[in-house]
This record gives C-alpha cells, structure tokens and sequence, in this order.
C-alpha cells in the first residue's frame, strides 16, 4: 500500500482533481486509521490466538484493498481506506509479536526481522506496479495499483494457516501439550524446548513440576490490568523498557523515512526530473535499495547485535539527510539545473533509505516485540504501533504543506536534527538485547547510564553461554 500509493497519488490527483492538502490526508491517514486495528490486536490476539489473528488480519485488507480499486470518487477512497488501515494496523502489531514467540533466541533477531524485510519487499512491488500500470488509461491505471493489494493479503491468510501457534499463547491458555509440540520443532535443540518451555511456565505461573497435557489457568490472559502495570504503576525495569520501545518507534518514523517513501516522486520531481516515468524509474531504485539493504540486515541483527547497528544505521541517516538538504536547498535557489546537484540529491535519497533498512528499519520491530515480559507483549507491542503510525501519520499528512512553509530544503534540515536527537536517545537508553531469551530481557533494563555497558555485558554474557553449550 504505501509503496503503491507513491505513484498513485499523481494519477489520483489528476483524475478526481483534488488539492495537495487532500492527497496529504488520502496517503497520510492510513497510519492514523491503522491505530484502531493495533488498539484492537493486543486483545484480539490473547483472546483468539497470534495465528488466527494474522489471519482476521489479512481479511481486513482484502477487503479494504477490493474497495479500494473500485472506488468511484474521492469520498469512497477515504472510506476504502479506513477498511484497510484497520487490517495494517493488526498485522503491524502482531506479526512480529508472533515471530518473536516462536523463534528460539539463536535466530531471534533474524526471523523477527522479516515482516520489516517483506514490508520493504512489498513497496518494491509497488513502486514496480505503479511503473507497469501507469501504461493504462487514467481511469483505470490507480484503481489496478490499488486493487491488486488484495493478492498477498490472501496469501497471507491462507499461507500462515499452515503455520504453529504461539508456544506463549497456548501455555498462557494451559495447552502445555500443544505448546511441547510447538517448542519441539521450534528449537534448536530438545534440550533448548524443555527450558523455553520451563521459562514460560514461570512466566505464565504454572509449577515446573506440572507436565500434564491441559491445565486449569486460574486467570486467563485477557489484557486486564495491563495498562495500569505499563503506564501507572511500572517497575523502574518496565518503565525503562516502556520507554525503550516507545522512543525507538517515536524516532523511527520522525526522522522523516514515511516523507521519502511516499513521496519520492515529489522529491524527484524539486530535484529536477519532470518526466513520469523518470521518476517512477528513480523510485523503482528507491525500493530496490530499500530491500537489498534489509536484507542485509536480516544476516547481520544476530552476528553484529541491536545496538551497534542501530547506532551506525541512525549516524548514516543523520548525514544521509543533511547532504540531501544542502543539496535541494542548492537546487531550489539556482536558476539553472545543476546536474551534479540533481545526481547528489537522488544518491542522498538511496543513501537515507540504504540506512535507514539496515538499521533503524527491522530493528524497531525486532527490538520492541523482544523486551516487554510475556504478561505485557501483546498490549507493550501494540502501544508502541500506536506511536509508530501516530508519527509516521504526523509526518505523512504535513510533509507537501511543510515544504511549502519552510521550503523542501528545510523539511530535510527539520528531519535530520531530529534523527541526530534520536541517536543520542538510543546511545544513552537502549541496552543491548542479542542472544538474551525472551524471559532473561528485563535484567538489561531498569538503569538508563548503564545502557552501553550492559550491552557490552550481554555480548559477554552470550559468548560465555554459547561456550557453555557448546
């Protein structure tokens, strides 16, 4: 959707002839709409289980994607696109929840990383639609990119049900048989299972010693009382941890990466390329460093660890977008079109968005869905989806308007200081999380100064384990 609506959005324009400011709130509102869907999933997947939810999911958007491709005029579209959000905003929370639950510690990071991977894989495929369809009539051309949305949303519905439950969930359920079975395969190792399983029973509240097939849990999992443990009454630990994964998700979008993803064609466009199909082809490339670059992070998140990528994503951003705004800014007060300018400017934009993915991107969702405790994921996860689309709806719906008022220019000035806050934010808070099983997490948190030193102690910590494995 958000790589589609990039191209869309000039063709929509041009057919409904509507305003700048409406085709701001048209692609910027999704993110805004999509809070109610996160809102939801956190009680939705305790209630009804990760997998089933993944699928509710899906069948949201297929039909919010149909609607879409058939709508008739500005109105309808809005309306379309309130459908979709909703299935956005169950699948942003609860995908990497779910990874994260099933993936043994070893490869965490990894797996945890490929919905960000395959989210990136998906605005290449749209900006690759957007340059295909943009061959048919007016009419026709937008609603094709919209409607086609509704392929992998199937995909995704009728693919995850030949995927296991949440070992978490079902235990959280009293289903420790179903949960061995699920552990079993999931593990590196029958030896890894029992103890996966042992830190979940202790989280969840069931004896060790209990090894029957279904048990009575005395108080299901059903959200209550959550939110007061987050917000009112934390531990010095879950406030760190609140914090953490709030900051990460505030800095994420901030930093401007929704501005270049959706618009990248107006940003081609004040750096010199007129043409349609120039500008296509440039975001093409957009997308294609995008995925390349996560998919170099994918291989790294487990090697490297959370931190010392993070902060090498984030410096690279921070510079990625102070050249971009010299050179725009250069651009905007020349009266003739300086070629190197133009190619500096379009370099910048790979560079940002190159950064951006081998950092920032994946690590936000993996970082986030791994730190809360088993009692506060699902509600922890989806309050810092709340804060990621509130943000990348903030950024989405005023960027036009902000270049008009300070100048296209300054727009990326604004960004990159904000960037270069968020780097001194992740340096001070965020401790390292590589290697670390979901029950070990809240040891790393609860001393903000000691961020850099308790991740150093992790990396020692995971070495000293793998040793004592192997």
């Amino acid at each position: 959707d958000i790589g589609v609506m990039s191209g869309a959005a000039i063709y929509i324009q041009r057919d409904l002839k509507v305003s700048d400011v409406k085709i701001e709130i048209l692609l910027g509102i999704i993110n805004l709409y999509s809070l109610i869907g996160s809102c939801l999933a956190g009680r939705t997947s305790d209630w009804i289980g990760r997998r089933y939810t993944i699928v509710f999911a899906g069948a949201i958007f297929f039909a919010g994607a149909i609607l879409m491709g058939f709508s008739p005029n500005y109105s309808f579209l809005r309306c379309a696109r309130f459908v979709a959000a909703i299935g956005i905003g169950y699948a942003l929370m609860i995908a990497p929840v779910y990874t994260a639950e099933v993936s043994p510690a070893s490869s965490r990071g990894f797996l945890t990383s490929f919905p960000e991977v395959f989210i990136n894989g998906g605005i290449l495929l749209g900006y690759i639609s957007n340059y295909a369809f943009s061959k048919l009539t007016l009419k026709l051309g937008w609603r094709m990119m919209l409607g086609i949305g509704a392929i992998p949303s199937v995909l995704l519905a009728v693919g995850v049900l030949a995927m296991p439950e949440s070992p978490r969930w079902l235990v959280m359920r009293g289903r420790l048989g179903d949960a061995t079975k699920v552990l079993n395969k999931t593990s590196d190792t029958k030896e890894e299972a029992e103890l996966r399983l042992a830190d979940i029973k202790q989280a969840a509240g069931i004896p060790e010693s209990c090894n029957d097939d279904v048990v009575e849990i005395a108080k299901k999992s059903t959200g209550e009382g959550v939110w007061k443990e987050l917000f009112l009454y934390p531990t010095p630990a879950v406030r760190h941890i609140l914090i953490a994964a709030l900051g990460i998700h505030f800095f994420q979008q901030a930093s401007g990466v929704d501005a270049v993803v959706l618009y990248s064609p107006r940003i081609f466009e004040k750096a010199g390329i007129t043409n349609d199909t120039d500008k296509l082809l440039a975001t093409v490339a957009v997308g294609f460093v995008k995925t390349i670059f996560i998919l170099v992070a994918t291989f790294m998140l487990d090697r490297v660890g959370r931190r010392p990528l993070l902060l090498s994503s984030v410096g690279g951003m921070v510079l990625s977008l102070l050249t971009l705004a010299i050179s725009l800014t250069i651009i905007d007060h020349s009266d003739r079109k300086l070629m190197w300018a133009v190619g500096l400017s379009i370099a910048m934009v790979l560079a940002y968005v190159a950064t951006f993915s081998i950092g920032a991107g994946p690590i936000t969702w993996v970082y986030s869905s791994e730190i809360f405790p088993l009692r506060l994921r699902a509600q922890g996860a989806a309050a810092g989806v709340v804060v990621n689309r509130t943000t990348s709806g903030v950024i989405s719906m005023t960027f036009l308007s902000l270049t008009k008022a300070i100048t296209i220019g300054g727009a990326f000035f604004l960004y990159c200081g904000i960037a270069l806050v968020g780097w001194i934010f992740f340096f001070t808070v965020l401790p390292e999380t590589r290697g670390k099983t979901l029950e070990e997490m809240g040891g790393a948190f609860g001393k903000f100064s000691a961020a850099s030193k308790d991740g150093d102690h992790a990396n020692a910590q995971v070495h000293l384990r793998t040793h004592v494995q192997t």
